[in-house]
């Protein structure tokens, strides 16, 4: 017990030298340049949380390159712990993440800005490690710890006994937000301002410039025969005027005859070497043979890779403004309005998000079977088929998304005046 007093005392006095350290490095490093926030977050007074929801504390944005959703949690947005009940912090946490957790998902933390004045206790976060049972745990695939201090690591040991050796191997710490580009989609991640100018102060000041992963490479042509990164534009004249994209023809060709009655389909990652020697087969013009890897849930993470990887999502950057517009469409009239949305994409994209969206309007028929109900895998596809030219998806944004794409999935026969063709299911 004394020990951990101890622990706990050395903790304090760690988080109060970071405080001074901060303020004599706000004095003597000059101001980074102004950097804009990542994203606007305007919660609905109506949210169930709105009163912890409003300070931006927790953001949902998007997957990382594997297809798993992203957690964010900024401790630059706590307000001082007078203004904050924590117990409502923790049941939004759980809020938060109960949406996702039966899916894999990645939790982003960003250490700066925690202050003495505004940090929950230690004993808050051994509550709140209590209250996280097996079912948030299991799932989750990494926790990025992004400009980790000394208090961390006296943290780290303090929860050291309780902690699993498991657990404790998802930890990854992230000096640099340039360190994060490697894992995550970094275009769509939630960024507090307050964060971006705290790394470019740390990067001035570290002798002889930025480290060397913050220069990036000038980008090299595409191949003629890449899928990956590329439009659907360049991917049709490349492939002979192939409208539908291979990776999207052959995975979904796949999942038909393989993956329809799988339970989860679409909530699972796989192997990131895997899929990385996948990608690059197909960016060689090489054939993949799925058969071989006897495991559906890589076609499925190849085809939510694909998506994410369009340098203009499928529905178009145009197309975002008017998915936000939706919650204010009366619920009887969203699906009319879902069908003019479509019905003036380029008919290029239309005819793609048809062949995708029939084929998951299939997915949705056996949910008793696969439990992808049309409204689980808006969760998982939505923000995989739009997102702003500019900055991230707020957690408040998802919700017209989600509803969106639900639409689009359970009344796909009403939204695009069309039948899906019976699929050959492999018994």
């Amino acid at each position: 017990m004394s020990a951990l007093l101890d622990l706990e005392q050395l903790a304090e006095i760690e988080l109060q030298k970071e405080e001074e350290e901060d303020e004599e490095q706000q004095r003597s490093v000059p101001d980074a340049p102004s950097v804009p926030l990542s994203s606007t977050f305007s919660p609905d007074p109506s949210h169930p949380y709105y009163d912890v929801a409003r300070h931006g504390i927790i953001q949902v944005s998007g997957d990382d390159n594997y297809g798993r959703k992203l957690i964010v949690f900024s401790s630059c947005c706590l307000p001082p712990s007078h203004q904050l009940n924590h117990h409502r912090l923790l049941e939004y946490l759980k809020f938060t993440l109960d949406q996702y957790v039966e899916m894999d998902y990645i939790l982003v933390y960003f250490h700066y800005g925690l202050r003495s004045s505004n940090k929950p206790s230690l004993k808050w976060l051994r509550e709140a490690y209590g209250e996280f049972d097996r079912k948030y745990k299991k799932n989750l695939k990494t926790l990025y710890v992004v400009h980790p201090t000394n208090f961390i690591r006296v943290v780290w040991n303090i929860f050291k006994p309780v902690l699993s050796h498991k657990f404790g191997k998802k930890l990854m710490y992230m000096n640099y937000l340039a360190e994060l580009r490697e894992h995550l989609n970094y275009e769509q991640l939630f960024i507090p301002a307050d964060v971006l100018r705290h790394d470019e102060k740390l990067r001035a000041a570290q002798k002889g410039g930025p480290p060397p992963s913050v220069k990036t490479p000038p980008p090299r042509p595409p191949l003629p025969t890449q899928q990956f990164g590329v439009s659907l534009q360049y991917i049709r004249e490349k492939n002979r005027g192939a409208v539908i994209p291979p990776v999207m023809s052959q995975t979904v060709t796949y999942l038909k005859q393989k993956g329809l009655k799988t339970e989860g389909i679409f909530r699972r990652s796989a192997q990131v070497q895997v899929i990385k020697n996948i990608q690059k087969l197909y960016d060689l013009g090489k054939l993949v043979d799925f058969e071989q890897y006897q495991d559906v849930h890589i076609p499925a993470v190849i085809l939510k890779t694909f998506l994410r990887d369009l340098p203009e999502p499928l529905l178009t950057f145009r197309v975002y403004n008017q998915v936000q517009e939706m919650l204010s469409v009366e619920s009887s009239l969203r699906v009319t309005r879902c069908k003019q949305i479509v019905e003036g994409l380029p008919e290029h994209n239309f005819i793609v998000v048809k062949y995708l969206m029939c084929f998951l309007h299939m997915v949705s028929q056996e949910s008793i079977i696969n439990r992808m109900s049309s409204s689980n895998l808006a969760c998982v596809f939505g923000v995989n088929l739009v997102w702003p030219r500019h900055g991230s998806i707020s957690l408040t944004a998802l919700t017209p998304i989600n509803i969106f794409t639900e639409i689009l999935i359970e009344h796909f026969i009403t939204v695009f005046s069309s039948r899906c063709p019976p699929a050959q299911v492999t018994p």
